[in-house]
């Protein structure tokens, strides 16, 4: 197996971030962590395709002075679809040319005013669209754990430096699973959060259903529990119970649904088999847990298909006035293009399909009164190998591969509940394979306590071992 990872005996040695900050803390010097996390970029770059902007000498002039915040020269990565001032936000794609943003959006503004140091942006799929980020031009995204299969999802970038040890922490946003399809592959732990509980640029806030999140991907439970500590301290929603700070396993033990059947699709024999195992140490631990069938309708696939073609159709349309003179429609890839024709050519349906959407949140809170949890596998089948879906291919085929293998991940996009990836599974081949937990809206401390618990109980495989 083609594995590559950046860990060494430099000044990040293998820590998480909550331990580079006690290190920090302890007198190591901030300039010695981003010369290293900037080394090791450069050392696996070349096989990985993760970096989409590098920034790596404003990060070594804020490695001088870094601003307050809990993570205060922590090293991070900024995935390419949200702003940051001086730096372009190409989203992927070919059809525009990009200039630095003037400013920092929404969510970078939160999620820098923690002290991360940026050294740049991660490479996504166009405009997000992909569950693959596989470009035309660039080549694909890859998992460190194997180079011959890809990183996962538009956060795959993110999921890449964070896998292979360059950073222990980097931003990545879920708008059908990629949060927790790259944390799946890549053997992180990635969390999407409760609809409108951090920050967002306003593109993300204007959606007639704001099924994006944005969150972060990382090697340990701590350090997510730890960034959304602290993100609270920037913004806070109003209308969410704040999360606050998670250290430890919880001890209630939890009503707990496990759910084998993907929305519209089966999941292969052998991650039906590892979620079951999952489902048994849930039950020794003492949890109540019992097997159920998706409380999803029929109608969920086909109407998440055709809102998702509506966000493509949006950017094909109005390009030249969102991305200016440069913009080039000839040059998006099959699976952009694809997704506006299903769009227009389903235009009339449209309009239901958005209402349903909306809807599932009700459909959601029926659940979660029986079911304080909901166990699946993020994914419905192993990684596949780059090239499988590949956004230049034929888009009816790129789709039908696409279906088969997110099956679980867009449910709480639509119904915005919290849900989390854990890196609690490995397939026959040796590439890890993420175990979901869902929750009720606004429960990300009972999923963390859970995570937690887990990680305890059945610590997760380290790629440098």
């Amino acid at each position: 197996m083609t594995r590559v990872h950046a860990f060494a005996d430099d000044a990040l040695q293998d820590l998480d971030a909550v331990g580079l900050v006690q290190a920090l803390h302890d007198g190591l010097p901030v300039v010695d962590v981003v010369e290293a996390a900037i080394a090791r970029a450069q050392a696996v770059d070349a096989d990985l395709g993760a970096l989409a902007h590098e920034a790596f000498d404003r990060a070594r002039a804020e490695a001088r002075s870094p601003r307050p915040g809990f993570f205060a020269g922590v090293p991070t990565f900024v995935k390419d679809n949200v702003d940051v001032a001086g730096l372009p936000t190409q989203q992927g794609t070919d059809a525009f040319v990009a200039r630095p943003s003037k400013v920092d959006g929404d969510f970078a503004r939160m999620y820098l005013a923690t002290g991360l140091v940026p050294l740049g942006k991660t490479q996504l799929s166009e405009f997000g669209f992909n569950a693959a980020a596989d470009h035309a031009r660039l080549g694909a995204v890859r998992t460190p754990w194997h180079l011959d299969h890809y990183a996962g999802a538009s956060s795959a970038g993110s999921a890449a430096f964070v896998a292979a040890g360059v950073v222990p922490i980097a931003h990545a946003n879920d708008g059908g699973g990629s949060i927790r399809i790259p944390a799946s592959v890549n053997g992180l732990v990635g969390l999407k959060p409760t609809r409108d509980r951090l920050a967002q640029d306003k593109a993300m806030r204007d959606m007639p259903v704001r099924i994006v999140s944005d969150g972060v991907l990382t090697r340990s439970v701590r350090d997510t529990a730890a960034f959304f500590r602290e993100a609270e301290k920037v913004f806070r929603h109003p209308r969410l119970a704040p999360i606050g700070d998670i250290t430890r396993p919880g001890r209630a033990r939890l009503r707990i649904a496990v759910v084998t059947k993907g929305i519209g699709r089966e999941s292969s024999p052998e991650v039906a088999e590892l979620t079951l195992e999952t489902a048994s140490l849930l039950e020794s631990l003492g949890h109540r847990v019992e097997e159920i069938d998706p409380p999803v309708p029929d109608s969920f696939v086909d109407d998440f298909l055709l809102y998702w073609g509506s966000l493509a159709m949006f950017i094909v349309r109005t390009g030249r006035m969102s991305f200016g003179p440069s913009w080039d429609p000839s040059r998006l890839d099959n699976l952009t293009l694809g997704l506006d024709r299903h769009t227009r050519r389903n235009l009339h349906r449209l309009p239901r399909a958005i209402a349903r959407i909306g809807a599932s949140k009700r459909l959601a809170a029926r659940h979660h009164a029986t079911y304080d949890v909901t166990l699946s596998p993020t994914l419905a089948t192993a990684t596949p190998r780059v090239g499988h879906l590949s956004a230049s291919a034929d888009y009816d085929q790129v789709m039908e591969r696409l279906l088969d293998w997110v099956a679980f991940t867009p449910l709480a996009n639509a119904t915005g509940e919290p849900a989390i990836s854990l890196p609690l599974a490995t397939t026959s081949t040796g590439l890890p394979q993420g175990m979901m937990l869902g929750a009720g809206r606004g429960r990300e401390a009972r999923l963390l306590e859970l995570a937690y618990e887990l990680e305890e109980a059945a610590p997760w495989p380290r790629i440098q071992d």
